[in-house]
């Protein structure tokens, strides 16, 4: 039962490294996007990104040792997670048009509460008190950063909120087909439902047309399309490679780690759009910022250390 427990434990720990390095990649996107928001609209940047990231997908297909094309006997939960990943990251682009960089990864860093709770309430897992007191401890710190109260209401909050709901359950799903699909099959299918979906919802966005005085993350999606210059297109074709390597390190971490154990490590995106909008942008963090980034860190850093000494219920 010991040998059992540790092996558990350091599935987890290795789980919580690709979900760190994941977060890192993934920031990169946020910096890119950002980057290019105001020229392009965000299907237009969808269908270029993911048209570079299939075959990419394939490529790690290969290098997990399948051949031909993945396949699956769990269409319908691959459908279901490319669909939310759909939804997830074009309403998070979508937010990152109209916030800094580091309110976006503070608002969506509620997400990893959303992921545990779903993970006791869909997959049945236990959560310890510990763990559960280690995750209000951070989750108090993203509400320090954000204090709903004390700041001008803008949409693209919601956007972000909304996505960080669908990446929740895109999360759940992840941990259902880990059992049966390989980490490179969940990132093509993913792949390939995005694609398929950007590609439907583009005749009515074109349709619609430009809206006059529209919030940003509006404008955002129904910008006219445009080429793209040179630099653009490499940043966008750059996109694909994040955008895989990114999927298959999250699906491979959530293959590996317990939902509730590796949820709180989403955290450390706050830092990095912290670094990245500071650097780049020349968004100085708040003082409350400071402060709750560090408490988020410290709250995921207790959690791993629980996971190296204890069993992961306690």
């Amino acid at each position: 039962m010991r040998t059992a427990t540790q092996r558990t434990s350091r599935t987890n720990v290795a789980g919580i490294g690709f979900l760190v390095l994941a977060m890192f990649v993934l920031s990169l996107q946020d910096v890119a996007i950002k980057w290019i928001n105001g020229s392009y609209p965000v299907l237009e940047i969808t269908i270029l990104r993911n048209l570079a990231a299939l075959p990419c997908t394939l490529i790690l297909f290969r290098m997990e040792g399948g051949r031909g094309l993945p396949t699956t006997q769990r269409y319908t939960l691959e459908y279901a997670r490319g669909l939310l990943l759909f939804l997830s990251f074009t309403t998070y682009m979508m937010g990152l048009a109209a916030l800094p960089l580091a309110d976006v990864s503070a608002i969506r860093n509620s997400a990893p509460l959303l992921i545990t709770f779903l993970s006791v309430v869909l997959l049945g897992e236990h959560v310890g008190s510990r763990r559960w007191l280690a995750l209000i401890i951070g989750f108090m710190g993203v509400l320090l950063i954000i204090q709903p109260g004390g700041a001008t209401f803008n949409m693209g909050s919601i956007f972000v909120l909304l996505a960080t709901l669908f990446y929740a359950l895109n999360i759940i799903i992840t941990r259902q087909l880990r059992t049966t699909d390989s980490s490179a099959t969940m990132a093509y299918y993913s792949t390939l439902v995005y694609l398929a979906a950007a590609l439907i919802l583009t005749p009515f966005v074109l349709f619609v047309g430009e809206i006059p005085n529209a919030h940003p993350s509006i404008v955002f999606l129904f910008r006219a399309w445009a080429m793209p210059t040179l630099t653009d297109w490499l940043i966008m074709v750059g996109l694909g490679f994040i955008w895989a390597i990114g999927m298959y390190l999250i699906a491979r971490a959530y293959s590996l780690a317990q939902a509730s154990a590796a949820a709180p490590f989403e955290y450390v995106a706050l830092l990095f759009s912290v670094f990245w909008g500071f650097t780049i942008w020349g968004e100085i963090p708040t003082w409350a910022t400071w402060i709750g980034a560090t408490i988020t860190v410290l709250s995921g850093l207790y959690i791993l250390y629980r996971e190296r000494a204890e069993p992961p219920s306690t």
